[in-house]
């Protein structure tokens, strides 16, 4: 199959009547999301556009899943938008994106007519009637390698980049996925990361290729642990694939001491190092169940690497990120671009057909990461240099050590810590600033000179970026560091800054 539609189609003949998709309002059946996309793709065919970006502004729930399919029954891409991202960032976003329409529903009516001219509202579409006959003609002209979707993520310089996905990155990547975690027609997902996260797409895109149900776990049960557990066991979800900090929740609250889980026999987790204290509740817990640690970028669809877990480990070990997905290759290159086999650190690189096709209207930040293997001189062969650097253990399986840049991971999220800087320097009181990571506590702590207090800087940065970047610790200093090269002295603030006063 060339094309995505092609697997909700298949999985609607098969299971036209049974769930695919729900939320805490609503269940939607194969039958009636083929039906909702298709209304949906013939509405937008009065744009008379190909290949073109279609924002979509909703709350995660089935009707969003609807209009991700229903753009691509149009011929265009679809680009996740969050509805509790802060209007600046949007609005940066579309700078970049310019989307030929905006998806949205009534609920959020004000805030898209504010961000678009043409805002298709969900609940119009739905009265639209189906055009078989020129969805068909539009289908005809698609091919594997058109976009599929685009999501955004932190830039170094504080402008969101969007890495584009195409038909044939997802299928590829979301056969392996289907395979290797044997995805089946009695897979119940509860699904927890946002889908504008692309640990999402393993979920959705597997639950439409194996006719499999997926169900949108609301956020607030999260703050209440024994109520999400319910909520789990009553949709009877037996497959998870969430990140770590969800699953600490339950771990650092013992949750499972006083309500087991009664379906859950695969445990997936992505997104940031697990911790393995907590690992090991779980696993004591649930000790038939299926664990794997996921490892990769949204660049390379989502994951690159994976690792099964299959021996025990002490709570101050780490666990590895293991080996190369199935018809995806990694490898490590130190600074002078030579390959390192041995036990020395290098910097993770992929190649293959999960790979973005690269970011949106940015030239620049594609041709930095997206670059001929230096290791292949007689032709052109693309690769995406991760800015990870990893080893191999004695096991010879691959183990994360840290980021080569400023881009992070925390509560999930891989953040890049310039658009935080960005966000603060452009305060009128900041005069300047530097944000660091500190891995051992987990925290983002900002470092600041100015005539503004922390109270100020949370509330001038609310609107500016979302509430995961927000800083952990706010240090006030009179005189920035610097070092020789004329720079803010980092390297001296990560060593230094609890001394300064921050906790």
């Amino acid at each position: 199959m060339k094309n995505i539609l092609e697997y909700l189609e298949e999985s609607s003949k098969l299971y036209f009547t049974k769930v695919a998709f729900t939320d805490d309002k609503r269940e939607m059946t194969y039958g009636e999301c083929l039906e909702c996309s298709q209304k949906i793709g013939s509405y937008l065919l009065s744009l008379h556009k190909k290949r073109q970006p279609i924002a979509v502004l909703m709350d995660k729930s089935v009707e969003s899943l609807s209009s991700f399919f229903g753009v691509v029954y149009s011929g265009n891409f679809y680009v996740v938008i969050d509805s509790f991202m802060p209007k600046d960032r949007i609005e940066t976003i579309f700078e970049t994106l310019h989307p030929i329409a905006l998806i949205s529903d009534y609920a959020h009516q004000e805030l898209a007519q504010s961000l678009h001219e043409t805002v298709c509202f969900y609940e119009d579409m739905m009265e639209t009637e189906i055009n078989c006959e020129e969805l068909m003609k539009v289908r005809n002209q698609m091919i594997d390698t058109d976009p599929l979707y685009a999501l955004f993520t932190s830039g170094s310089t504080g402008v969101p980049k969007g890495a584009v996905l195409s038909h044939r990155n997802v299928i590829n990547y979301a056969s392996w996925y289907k395979e290797t975690f044997n995805i089946t027609e009695e897979t119940q997902f509860g699904s927890q990361t946002p889908f504008y996260f692309s640990m999402s797409v393993s979920d959705v895109y597997s639950t439409v290729m194996a006719g499999a149900t997926l169900h949108i776990l609301p956020k607030t049960l999260f703050s209440f642990p024994i109520k999400l557990i319910e909520y789990m066991n009553e949709k009877k979800v037996n497959t998870i694939y969430w990140v770590p900090s969800a699953l600490c929740i339950v771990a650092n609250l013992k949750v499972l001491d006083y309500l087991m889980l009664e379906y859950v026999d695969k445990i997936l987790f992505a997104g940031e190092v697990m911790p393995t204290k907590q690992l090991n509740y779980w696993r004591k817990k649930l000790p038939n169940a299926m664990y794997a640690n996921l490892f990769g970028p949204t660049e390379t669809t989502d994951i690159c690497t994976y690792y099964i877990v299959d021996r025990e480990f002490n709570d101050d070990e780490v666990l590895p990120i293991g080996k190369a997905c199935e018809n995806c290759d990694v490898f490590l290159l130190d600074e002078n671009d030579q390959e390192v086999s041995d036990d020395r650190e290098g910097e993770l690189c992929v190649r293959g057909s999960f790979l973005a096709l690269g970011y949106y209207y940015n030239d620049e930040k594609t041709k930095e990461a997206f670059v001929q293997n230096p290791l292949n001189k007689a032709y052109p062969e693309m690769i995406y240099r991760t800015g990870d650097l990893v080893k191999y253990n004695e096991r010879g399986e691959l183990i994360y050590i840290t980021r080569k840049d400023f881009q992070i991971k925390h509560m999930g999220y891989r953040i890049e810590l310039g658009e935080i800087e960005a966000a603060v320097n452009s305060l009128e009181k900041i005069q300047s600033c530097a944000v660091i990571f500190d891995e051992i506590k987990d925290k983002i702590v900002l470092i600041y000179t100015g005539k503004i207090d922390d109270k100020g800087i949370m509330e001038g940065v609310s609107d500016k970026i979302p509430h995961y970047m927000y800083p952990n610790v706010i240090v006030k200093v009179k005189l920035m560091p610097y070092n020789q090269n004329g720079k803010i002295d980092r390297k001296w603030l990560k060593g230094h800054y609890e001394e300064m006063g921050g906790k």
